[in-house]
């Protein structure tokens, strides 16, 4: 069984690729597939067998020689040392369309990631539900949060917004963000910072389609 301590030994980059690994197996699960091998993963995750198997190691799971990782052993070590078997309340900030999409998928959920409500400061959204979640004034969210206990925030409001209602969002009692606005805000000691910045990876994107 996975080692939560590991987490803070394992090499960004490497806890980046293990999703890929799990998504990778869960479909050769789907596919009847009941071993799989490093090498059978480097051919379509693109990474070296070598890499995925000194990843693999992070999570304390060991393949048989010529035979391979046992599919089960391996989705169940890897949600589990992911996180993604455990509830993660969360709440959205911000219920512009890119929050709304959010506040709709359902889709989150089984990677672990439940929200529960979304806050914005609209007076036409306040008091209304998405995808059965209700959204409440941002001006609320201490008060409920203090029994929703809520410990991820995702940030999607304007990024002038940002520093501002990431720090009210952590005097709320939320320990980590995912930042979904391409302004990088500052955080405490203590608070986990997620960027996901859509802008940039569209200017990587179009960057190297005209070269």
């Amino acid at each position: 069984m996975a080692d939560q301590n590991h987490y803070a030994k394992i090499p960004e980059p490497a806890l980046r690729r293990l999703p890929w690994y799990l998504s990778y197996v869960k479909l050769l699960k789907s596919q009847g597939e009941t071993i799989v091998s490093s090498t059978q993963i480097a051919r379509k995750i693109d990474v070296s067998a070598s890499q995925i198997a000194k990843d693999l190691s992070y999570v304390d799971i060991h393949g048989k020689t010529r035979v391979g990782y046992e599919i089960d052993d391996l989705i169940y070590v890897l949600e589990t040392f992911l996180g993604f078997t455990k509830t993660h309340r969360a709440v959205v900030f911000g219920v512009g369309s890119l929050g709304a999409a959010l506040l709709s998928d359902s889709g989150l959920e089984q990677f672990g990631l439940k929200i529960i409500a979304g806050f914005d400061v609209n007076e036409s959204l306040v008091n209304k539900k998405i995808h059965t979640i209700p959204v409440y004034h941002s001006s609320e969210f201490i008060e409920r949060n203090s029994s929703m206990n809520a410990r991820i925030g995702v940030l999607t409001v304007p990024p002038g917004y940002a520093q501002e209602v990431s720090e009210y969002m952590i005097s709320g009692g939320i320990k980590g963000i995912w930042n979904f606005t391409p302004f990088r805000i500052r955080v405490p000691e203590g608070v986990v910072l997620q960027n996901t910045s859509l802008y940039a990876h569209l200017a990587v994107m179009f960057n190297r389609l005209l070269s």
